[in-house]
């Protein structure tokens, strides 16, 4: 059975500057159980509490170079959130975090040193020591998966494209073959994105689903919109259909959840070994980052995954 969990929140105090009277916003951070006996891990996903942006209501942890933030602020929360995660080397210095520029595709990088030039992709993997690979969100599906025994590690970006296109399933596919992971020993934490109640679609993205996936049809459920029936008769009683014989007032949802639990196992991992960390982005704004709820004008939150050394 798929491991569900509550949010494991941790809260960490971080100065906002020198000054000690000044505040210092509660940077929250969630962890996977799955991962909790690894002493070599450090991993996390934001969400938007704590943080320095006030663009998007609150003060937040926004972590993308939106129209709407500054450079200084989310080189700020970077650093908060790497403060929280204790991502620092034996010298105190923080790691540097490996970013991708995100295309929505199957594209994975393997890399032994925090490169030169952002890469293009949606998924990194390493079992190099004193960095951090990381994806940012805002409805999408973060995937950590960790190799216990080689100390290898992954971090994938999941939208509806992507997951078509077999991220994960890619990921844990490249790190059998770089560092000789076995399915077996590998775990893996789904972080807060969009669930299946608020992501509706069209049956174009049902169509790509069909091409890829035997199972396609159990990944998409029909829900009732009494809005949508609003909108389509606001005034019922001029209708000259025949009661039962109207557009039904449904909407296609799809469960990415679900998608890349599927790959998860195919790819050969058990599903005790898989977590799901609860959390609509969609249905908690006042928690999560939502492109979706929030129209597009919204912040990016961040998964972030690395190893120790020793």
């Amino acid at each position: 059975m798929v491991i569900k969990t509550k949010l494991t929140v941790q809260k960490t105090k971080v100065s906002r500057s020198t000054t000690p009277r000044r505040i210092s916003p509660a940077v929250e951070t969630l962890t996977a159980k799955t991962f909790a006996e690894l002493p070599w891990l450090v991993h996390g996903f934001s969400t938007r509490e704590g943080g320095v942006s006030t663009c998007y209501g609150e003060p937040s942890l926004n972590f993308g170079l939106t129209p709407d933030d500054s450079k200084e602020n989310v080189l700020r929360n970077r650093a908060l959130f790497l403060e929280a995660l204790d991502a620092r080397g034996a010298n105190g210095q923080p790691w540097p975090l490996v970013q991708l520029k995100q295309i929505h595709s199957g594209i994975v990088h393997s890399v032994s040193a925090a490169p030169e030039h952002v890469l293009a992709g949606d998924g990194l993997i390493t079992d190099t020591p004193g960095f951090l690979l990381t994806v940012k969100t805002a409805d999408c599906v973060p995937i950590l998966v960790v190799d216990r025994k080689y100390k290898a590690v992954g971090v994938f970006h999941a939208g509806w494209r992507g997951t078509v296109a077999r991220i994960v399933e890619k990921g844990v596919g490249e790190m059998r073959r770089r560092f000789g992971s076995d399915p077996k020993d590998l775990r893996a934490a789904i972080g807060p994105c969009i669930r299946r109640c608020c992501y509706k679609v069209g049956d174009e993205v049902r169509t790509e689903f069909e091409s890829q996936f035997r199972y396609a049809g159990e990944l998409f459920h029909e829900a009732f919109n009494s809005h949508s029936l609003h909108v389509r008769y606001p005034l019922l009683f001029l209708n000259q259909r025949a009661p039962g014989h109207g557009d039904p007032a449904s909407e296609l949802h799809l469960d990415l959840v679900e998608a890349n639990v599927r790959q998860l196992q195919a790819a050969g991992l058990p599903m005790r070994n898989i977590e799901i960390i609860e959390g609509c982005t969609s249905c908690d704004t006042s928690r999560f980052f939502s492109h979706r709820a929030e129209c597009g004008k919204t912040g990016r939150m961040m998964a972030a995954i690395g190893v120790r050394a020793g």
